[in-house]
């Protein structure tokens, strides 16, 4: 982009704020002007000896700079409605660190207030803009796969005890985004129902399973477990025409396709069993490993917020779309308290 960089503040210099601190200042499209956190020395330490990027522990001066246009949240999910109101109501384009907010409501405020000064609201689900997630996006919406079938997502590892949450909340929105994004339009989830459990005594879920329904019939299964004593990030999708495998932690060959499956034939008289097996064929065709071009999905997704503050256009990955995963993880939440029951999901979200 060739027009004045876009003036942005990062708000918490904790985990995930650095990485955006190292993104946007390595992005022509923004000039890094804030960092903003109550630990003033943390920030100072996240910009080194020699940074002119201002640092402040006061919010409010921060949205008073008028060269400030964006801010980036990178703080506990609590705190994303306080700090991200404010910073709408300042005039200021809002990127906020998944997930959108703690709770749907929470989240909806956002989307409304943001909507009513049409300002740009983003919800920063990285996943969805690493080279493998686009490339089955793009494979998805083109139906290069077919019709989708199913989706069986596994991510797994020996991880951090959250505190404050539970399994499906600290690692499920990753997975949750990543269908949401790549999902065909008019294709979405209806139904959510999941199962957990607590082998450890942490008094949360660390382990559980997830299974949606879509609308077209088609059914997605996401495995999320802390206790694994192995990593594992995986996930296939199943289609009519082909089943793509995305493998993330192989990185000389992360997504691999395959022309195999299984064919029915159609006849309007399909009578007994042994008229229908023979209507069943078998495919085993080649397997193709499409290269991608290796990129950092936080680069991506900056630059994607830059093209949806220019153009006013929704990001990819925009306020909705953080709703929508939150609205799933709610009902997940629900039916896990009820013993795995299937929770009905507002269609009128999720179209």
């Amino acid at each position: 982009m060739t027009q004045t960089p876009i003036g942005v503040a990062v708000v918490g210099a904790g985990y995930w704020g650095p990485n955006l601190v190292r993104n946007f200042q390595a992005t022509s499209s923004f000039r890094l002007r804030w960092l903003c956190d109550l630990d003033v020395e943390r920030a100072q330490k996240v910009l080194g000896p020699y940074s002119t990027v201002q640092v402040s522990a006061d919010l409010d001066a921060v949205l008073a700079d008028p060269e400030v246009q964006a801010v980036a949240i990178a703080t506990p999910a609590g705190t994303h409605l306080p700090i991200a109101m404010k910073a709408l109501r300042a005039g200021k384009h809002v990127l906020v660190e998944k997930p959108l907010a703690a709770t749907f409501d929470e989240g909806l405020q956002l989307v409304e207030e943001a909507d009513r000064r049409g300002l740009t609201l983003m919800c920063d689900h990285t996943y969805c803009y690493t080279p493998a997630v686009l490339r089955i996006r793009e494979l998805l919406h083109a139906g290069e796969l077919g019709e989708l079938h199913f989706l069986d997502s596994v991510r797994i590892n020996l991880g951090l005890v959250q505190r404050d949450i539970d399994v499906v909340w600290d690692l499920a929105p990753h997975d949750l985004s990543i269908l949401d994004f790549v999902l065909p339009e008019g294709v979405h989830p209806i139904s959510v129902a999941a199962h957990g459990a607590d082998g450890i005594g942490a008094g949360r879920a660390c382990v559980a399973y997830l299974t949606l329904e879509l609308n077209t019939g088609a059914i997605a299964h996401i495995h999320v477990n802390w206790l694994s004593p192995v990593k594992i990030r995986t996930a296939i999708f199943g289609g009519s025409k082909k089943t793509l495998v995305w493998d993330d932690l192989n990185p000389s060959q992360r997504v691999s396709i395959y022309n195999r499956g299984v064919d029915v034939a159609t006849s309007d008289e399909i009578g007994d069993e042994q008229r229908r097996d023979m209507l069943i064929s078998y495919r085993s065709g080649d397997m193709v490993a499409p290269a991608l071009n290796e990129r950092e999905a936080l680069r991506t997704m900056v630059e994607e917020y830059a093209r949806a503050i220019t153009t006013g256009e929704p990001a990819l990955t925009d306020g909705r779309a953080g709703l929508r995963v939150l609205e799933i993880l709610q009902a997940a939440s629900r039916s896990l308290a009820e013993g795995g029951t299937t929770i009905k999901l507002d269609e009128g979200h999720m179209a």
